[in-house]
């Protein structure tokens, strides 16, 4: 593809800014930076993209146009999500070392880019592949300019006459013949708990691998072929095996694409940004409009990658690794009941591949604006710890509405607003005990748990009741409360659970 060629493309609405000399230069590949020194990663002919996120980039950017044309960059895509237009510093850079310029308009994603490309590049790769290999068709030499997986997959079953998708884990039909696979949950579930692959199941089809990780499959995708692989023309097993390499090429595309989105959540959910304003902006910048509905969903699966489980399980979103291994993502929720059946359905489909590990899943109430969108968070991953205790099943997926519990209250509850109302109860108690080496906390928790019972806590605590008559007092007169009454109890027991 050239340069010229990706400017005529009418829904991108490229504007060049500078390089008008440059509008042959052929496009190799489609990548995505944040990042000054970018050329280490770059072989030449690359479409660079990058939001200018770095104050480095937008101030700065004489370091990062020379590295990419040292590189051979084909030319760089600014995007303007966050900026309203490009830095003049930029863009008289980029005029200097004669880089072409290209100006992509805030609502067109750098995905949407990256696919149109990578469709044109994967045909035209595909191509040589097969001119290679020998095999004289013309599975990809027809494919019309532009055309991508789709295509190449149609074109496959008109040649071979017979029919081929990629399939996910949870029987979500990446890419195949139009009229679908009416078996693609069964074949799903086959899959997940094929004893080896390839392997054919009833049908017939054969269940090709794609791109599995650290032997866990409900990461990856897999490939579907009508009939077996067996006693079949090499070129027929041949067109397969491409298939899957082509299909493991478009995932890793995808990934890429993915990144920038990845970041862009990670920046949202930076709890060091509180000022609702720019809270606002960056949910808007993830595609997701304040005044609207949203919740978020926390997931975790032992061993396995869950940011890529949480996608898959939720087409569309991206998510980011969060405490604890967890992975988490903030979604638009106009439908809350059918957002979670899908989870559901797609936890039933994955649960016979979980040997030892379990997939909890929490999904928080419906949020509205961005002041509460870190308490959302908060409470999907209380609701998300406290589904992993129940019992039976290797699966859960459950809403806040479930779970009635002082935890998912304290969940909802800004951090700072827990930790000054934990310090202002227990700080007393907590540095009496560090100048006297005493134990008020620990009594105090004790007392509690025995729901004040004089005799029971004495026994736990190994003490005297008259000790522990004089300790409970001690406890009063620092904190002036009264461990008599109902309310102070209640406000000591969730000051010690917010610790």
């Amino acid at each position: 593809m050239r340069l010229r060629e990706l400017l005529d493309i009418g829904e991108l609405r490229l504007r060049l800014r500078t390089g008008e000399q440059a509008l042959d230069r052929p496009i190799r590949w489609v990548y995505l930076t944040e990042l000054v020194e970018t050329g280490r990663y770059l072989s030449g002919n690359e479409l660079v993209l990058t939001g200018l996120i770095g104050p480095g980039l937008r101030q700065d950017p004489e370091a990062l146009v020379d590295d990419l044309v040292n590189a051979g960059a084909a030319a760089l895509g600014v995007g303007l999500s966050i900026h309203d237009e490009i830095p003049e510093a930029v863009l008289e850079a980029c005029r200097r070392r004669g880089l072409p310029l290209i100006e992509v308009a805030g609502d067109v994603s750098f995905g949407t880019i990256s696919e149109i490309v990578t469709r044109r590049l994967t045909a035209e790769r595909a191509a040589g592949l097969a001119t290679v290999l020998g095999r004289h068709r013309r599975l990809i030499s027809s494919v019309a300019e532009g055309s991508g997986l789709a295509e190449v997959f149609a074109l496959t079953r008109a040649e071979l006459g017979r029919g081929c998708w990629v399939l996910s884990p949870t029987g979500r039909i990446v890419v195949g013949p139009g009229e679908g696979l009416p078996e693609a949950r069964r074949l799903a579930a086959d899959y997940l708990t094929a004893e080896r692959l390839p392997a054919v199941v009833d049908g017939p089809y054969t269940l090709l691998p794609i791109n599995t990780r650290a032997g866990h499959r409900v990461a990856g995708w897999f490939l579907v072929c009508a009939g077996e692989l067996v006693d079949v023309p090499e070129e027929v097993r041949e067109s397969a095996y491409e298939l899957a390499a082509l299909a493991a090429l478009e995932r890793a595309r995808l990934e890429e694409g993915r990144k920038v989105e990845r970041r862009l959540v990670a920046e949202l959910l930076d709890q060091v940004v509180t000022e609702p304003a720019e809270v606002a902006a960056r949910m808007r910048t993830c595609g997701l409009e304040p005044a609207k509905p949203y919740v978020a969903v926390a997931l975790q699966l032992a061993g396995s990658d869950g940011v890529e489980v949480l996608e898959e399980m939720l087409p569309g979103a991206a998510a980011v690794a969060g405490p604890e291994g967890e992975a988490v993502t903030v979604v638009a929720a106009e439908d809350v009941a059918a957002l979670v059946g899908g989870l559901r359905d797609a936890a039933v489909l994955l649960e016979p591949a979980l040997t030892k590990e379990r997939l909890t899943v929490g999904v928080s109430a419906p949020a509205v604006g961005p002041s509460l969108l870190f308490g959302a968070v908060e409470e999907a991953r209380h609701t998300r710890r406290l589904a992993g205790a129940r019992r039976g099943g290797r699966a859960h997926v459950v809403t806040s509405d479930e779970i009635h519990s002082h935890a998912l209250l304290l969940a909802t509850v800004p951090d700072g607003v827990r930790r000054s109302f934990r310090d202002r109860l227990l700080g007393p108690l907590q540095d009496y005990d560090l100048e006297h080496h005493s134990d008020l906390v620990r009594t105090l928790s004790a007392f509690l748990e025995n729901s004040g019972s004089w005799n029971r806590c004495a026994a736990q605590l190994h003490l005297h009741v008259n000790t522990l008559r004089y300790r409970i007092r001690r406890i009063e007169e620092l904190t002036g409360r009264d461990l008599s009454t109902l309310e102070d109890r209640v406000d000591f027991f969730l000051a010690l659970r917010a610790l």
